[in-house]
């Protein structure tokens, strides 16, 4: 181990307890996609005390910020925090079920967590620019804020609007949230394509679609007839894409659709139609082409729903990512840096906590609670082959997330550090969402998660400023991989506006008190 990755390493063990409990802060802020206001507000602030110049709101996103710290001239690296959580997962830090004081289950919580997700990753950048302060290394470190990653918003606007320009090499990290990609980075099969679309049904001509009844004392008289409405064509949509899933891709290659129904805040229901409902699908496929089959046929539904109902239609997109770029030279060089540091380990308060966890479950507790992969590394050539057991030959990418947009402007490395996950007894079902959400909380269990990706994270970065090579040959790599027929141009314009004006769910603050947007009744507990 060099002096820089010790100097490194004794920023992160000095900060241990300012690192929990920042995670702890954002753990608890819990803010949901395009609203973390105070998440953003808190990143933004510890930056700028570490002397790093940001830009808030950057590329148009209200909590969205770049930082940018320099120590004179030489390689430009980054990495960045993510820091939304996922409605409908509110959970305390406790080893019982419940939610966080004064909130209703429906508020956000986080699952993956990403909460660890941006101070691992904030410690990495924090314990890089402590060493090259103490020992003189050269070179830019850039830290972005990425809001919505569970929309995967924000990754592909920075890219259009120029913010990863002139990066010689990003870290993009995330807890481990699937197996075999436990401790390790991803070499080959990376994430693939991701499209997120709303389609909104307006109704604001609903005296057209019929003339009034003939034996209608007024023409305006609620007895007229009138359009089916803006809620008939949402849910002719959602019943035509239920029926249509089957014909639109063949059953392989692992691709998905989901969709979220939005508010419309039409809460007095009268004999009029419903002038607007909007539905949001989002979908995954290893190919862009698979993507595009699934959006044609979306959208031959939605142009037939809103016919049916006499509606407009509008039309517009979330996100729309293309499949991420592999780097080997990153990868290697990254896994180097996590097997110096070690997986996480769990000590006994951990281990008591998860006990308790289990007793309160009615299980056994068990002597060796969390899962075993979670403290033990995998190589990424070793976790490839895995990963590609249950793949066809020809799929080349898998699942989705938005760091792969950043992988088409720099060298990109994707990087897994485990966060608690239980062993499973034999025989038992499985364990219910709270349980991996409260251990996302419980600091003697999710720290080690941190600190771990604090360290892997400083000392790739060092390397990287110190080794010139390195950085050639990672970027040699980059644009063989992305040069002339293998290029894929962004899929969105570079104006794309990023959709902050849809009603996305948030906290509240009203005459009534702060509150989740859904309030927290006694009537919905029932």
């Amino acid at each position: 181990m060099s002096s820089l990755h010790e100097l490194a390493y004794e920023w992160v063990d000095e900060h241990r307890r300012e690192l929990s409990d920042w995670h702890r802060t954002i753990w608890e802020f819990a803010e949901p996609a395009w609203r973390e206001y105070r998440s953003c507000a808190w990143f933004i602030e510890r930056l700028q005390r570490a002397g790093f110049s940001v830009e808030a709101g950057s590329g148009g996103m209200p909590t969205a910020f770049a930082a940018q710290w320099s120590n004179g001239p030489g390689a430009t690296v980054a990495g960045y925090a993510e820091y939304d959580a996922v409605p409908g997962n509110c959970q305390a830090a406790a080893t019982t079920p419940g939610p966080r004081s004064g909130l209703s289950e429906s508020a956000p919580g986080h699952t993956d967590p990403h909460s660890a997700l941006g101070i691992g990753a904030l410690a990495g950048i924090l314990a890089a620019q402590h060493a090259m302060q103490r020992s003189g290394v050269r070179g830019t470190l850039r830290f972005f804020g990425e809001p919505a990653e569970k929309v995967q918003g924000s990754k592909l606007v920075h890219g259009l609007k120029g913010y990863y320009e002139g990066i010689d090499a990003i870290v993009s990290f995330h807890p481990f949230y699937m197996l075999p990609l436990c401790n390790t980075t991803r070499w080959d099969t990376h994430c693939g394509a991701y499209c997120s679309r709303i389609y909104s049904f307006i109704c604001d001509q609903p005296e057209t679609w019929g003339g009034a009844a003939h034996d209608s004392p007024i023409a305006a008289a609620h007895s007229a007839a009138r359009a089916p409405g803006a809620n008939v064509a949402l849910f002719t949509m959602y019943s035509l894409t239920k029926a249509t899933m089957e014909s639109m891709l063949a059953h392989t290659g692992g691709w998905s659709l989901n969709e979220a129904i939005l508010t419309a805040g039409q809460a007095t229901a009268d004999n009029l139609p419903a002038q607007l409902a909007q539905i949001n699908y989002a979908w995954r496929a290893p190919q862009i082409g698979m993507a595009n089959a699934i959006l044609e046929v979306l959208d031959r539904n939605a142009e037939q729903a809103a016919a049916v109902a006499h509606c407009r239609l509008v039309k517009r997109w979330v996100s729309r990512t293309r499949p991420g770029v592999a780097n080997h030279i990153l990868a290697a060089l990254t896994y180097q840096n996590l097997v110096r540091v070690g997986p996480p380990r769990y000590g006994e308060d951990a281990i008591a906590l998860a006990q308790e966890i289990q007793r309160n479950l009615g299980l056994t507790p068990m002597a060796r609670p969390f899962l075993g992969a979670c403290e033990q590394l995998i190589e990424p050539q070793a976790a490839e082959v895995r990963l590609r057991e249950h793949m066809p030959s020809w799929q080349t990418h898998w699942t989705s997330d938005d760091y792969v947009e950043m992988s088409w402007y720099a060298p990109t490395v994707r990087l897994y550090i485990a966060r608690p996950m239980l062993a499973v007894p034999p025989g038992y079902a499985g364990y219910p969402a709270w349980v991996s959400n409260a251990l996302g909380g419980l600091s003697p269990c999710i720290d080690p998660t941190v600190q771990v990706a604090g360290k892997t994270i400083a000392g790739t970065l060092l390397d990287l400023l110190t080794h010139p090579e390195t950085v050639a040959a990672a970027r040699g790599e980059f644009h063989e991989r992305t040069a002339g027929a293998r290029f894929i141009p962004p899929l969105l314009p570079r104006d794309f506006a990023p959709p902050i004006d849809y009603r996305w769910p948030e906290y509240i603050t009203t005459a009534r008190g702060a509150d989740w947007w859904i309030p927290a009744t006694a009537g919905l507990a029932s």
